[in-house]
């Protein structure tokens, strides 16, 4: 006979955080919100955790490195989408770990016998303004001059005029050798005022640049994660299929930390896949595994060796795998007990596994309720899609500005080894949908905004880190008419549109 469960499933929306007492110290500013992302044993440090609890989807329509630069930058981790090629996926890894290293990579290189058209095309390309001059055009030539966008005026200039004529030229540049500290090579920008600073080898052949950016968005940005190298820390996405060809070349790109990414995760291609990187990797691949909603599913891929565990079937905004196929379970009763098993596991072993809540969450609290019932941190694939930094256009819909978002399961995805069971290599039918989401803008601007609210609330439960919230919260479920009265009723809102005029 079937087994069923005493209580139905509950969503986050289901459910409200009761205050507890706040003392004086419980004030936004006092609270950190850090938090392990890969498992570690008792007494220990993980080997990464996340200065913000906050992930973006393995999707194609969440995360990039655009996405991952931008979200690492807060603090966050992106799991760049792997529904694509093995050698574009690791590019994308590549661009992540090179794009701040303190010492970065020449991007955007120009040979001198070139024209101003061709660096007005380069930077259109890749939204540089500086660009080496080195004698054959490539990222490590001879450097001759730097072209920055105040040595040309388009509107004055021929674009048939070669760059060795308005460039400034290697002797009236300010530039540092090899083995130079990245102390060293700051001070020398701002001793001379200068936003980029050459590194060259013996041979004036160009190695790296340093950019005064860099060392102003490491003050601005306090909580950006970074790894041993001062690089940024990134996430990839892989399946239980080709796994021996894309691991090895994500972890030679860079790669912190990877994730693979099923609809459902209490499989034994999952296990197959974790044994295949612990025999080759032993334990210096992390790798995530799930998604799964029960306490068997987590002890079974807790004993297979997931270094995180992801919760959560069918409760994506764009996810329709409860409609098609009945499989699936409310995201908040599985957080619920996954949590518990989480924690039995940890007082059986010694060893934590962290809790990723993916999918379900509408509103801002429901990531505060999410941590409250035992999630480490929270997977987001709707709320990062909707931030110029997602990958996808920006379209205007009835005169409203919206960017598109699509699952991994839909027809434009057509993402099969998500959704593979080890038959044939095809989607047989959808399980996600093709959609709009309403554009809001920079993902710093949101990201602070959510997190301020995730802060106060821990401050009205009496919380300053994520562990105390678990501890001390006190949740209760709502009836549907409480859920009514939550929100604005009984009156009549003004318009609260910005005049234009303003």
């Amino acid at each position: 006979m079937a087994y069923f469960f005493d209580e139905p499933s509950h969503t986050f929306n289901e459910y409200l955080l009761v205050p507890g007492y706040s003392s004086a110290e419980c004030q936004p500013k006092n609270v950190s919100l850090k938090t392990p992302l890969v498992k570690f044993k008792k007494g220990e440090e993980p080997a990464i955790s996340l200065n913000i609890p906050l992930v973006s989807a393995i999707m194609q329509s969440v995360s990039n490195d655009t996405m991952a630069v931008a979200l690492a930058r807060e603090g966050g981790v992106s799991f760049i989408y792997g529904s694509q090629s093995v050698e574009s996926q690791a590019e994308m890894v590549r661009k992540v770990k090179a794009y701040k290293a303190g010492f970065v990579p020449s991007d955007s290189n120009i040979a001198p016998d070139q024209t101003l058209k061709d660096v007005i095309e380069l930077k259109e390309m890749t939204g540089h303004s500086t660009m080496a001059v080195t004698i054959d055009g490539t990222a490590n030539g001879k450097l001759v001059g730097i072209v920055t966008g105040r040595d040309y005026r388009v509107s004055r200039m021929d674009m048939d005029t070669k760059v060795s004529e308005f460039m400034t030229p290697f002797d009236k540049l300010v530039t540092a050798h090899s083995g130079v500290s990245l102390k060293e090579a700051n001070d020398i920008i701002w001793d001379n005022k200068l936003n980029a600073l050459p590194i060259i080898d013996e041979n004036q052949k160009l190695e790296y640049f340093v950019f005064r950016k860099d060392y102003e968005s490491r003050k601005s940005n306090p909580n950006e994660l970074l790894d041993h190298s001062k690089r940024y820390v990134v996430g990839a996405g892989i399946n239980t299929r080709d796994f021996a060809e894309r691991v090895p070349a994500l972890i030679e790109a860079g790669a912190d930390v990877l994730c693979i990414d099923s609809s459902e995760g209490f499989s034994e291609w999952q296990k197959l896949t974790i044994d295949w990187i612990r025999k080759t990797y032993g334990d210096t691949v992390k790798v995530g595994a799930g998604n799964v909603v029960d306490a068997e599913g987590f002890r079974f891929l807790a004993d297979a060796g997931a270094d995180f565990i992801k919760i959560g079937i069918g409760g994506g905004s764009i996810c329709i795998t409860r409609e098609q196929k009945g499989i699936g379970r409310g995201q908040a009763t599985a957080t619920i007990e996954v949590a518990k098993a989480r924690d039995e596991y940890f007082q059986e072993t010694g060893i934590y596994i962290p809790i990723c809540s993916d999918g379900g969450i509408v509103h801002d609290y429901h990531m505060t309720l999410a941590l409250a019932m035992g999630s480490d941190f929270i997977m987001l694939g709707r709320y990062f899609s909707r931030f110029d930094e997602s990958p996808t256009n920006k379209v205007n819909i009835n005169g409203q500005y919206m960017k598109e978002y699509w699952g991994e399961g839909s027809a434009r995805a057509r993402n099969w080894q998500r959704y593979d069971l080890g038959g044939d290599k095809k989607l047989s039918f959808e399980e996600g949908v093709d959609s709009y989401v309403p554009y809001a803008g920079s993902l710093k601007d949101n990201v602070g905004l959510s997190l301020a609210k995730i802060k106060s609330t821990m401050c009205n439960c009496g919380a300053l880190s994520i562990p105390e919230l678990q501890e001390k919260a006190k949740i209760t479920l709502v009836s549907s008419t409480s859920i009514v009265e939550g929100g604005a009723h009984d009156v009549v809102l003004k318009d609260s549109t910005p005049s234009h005029n303003q």
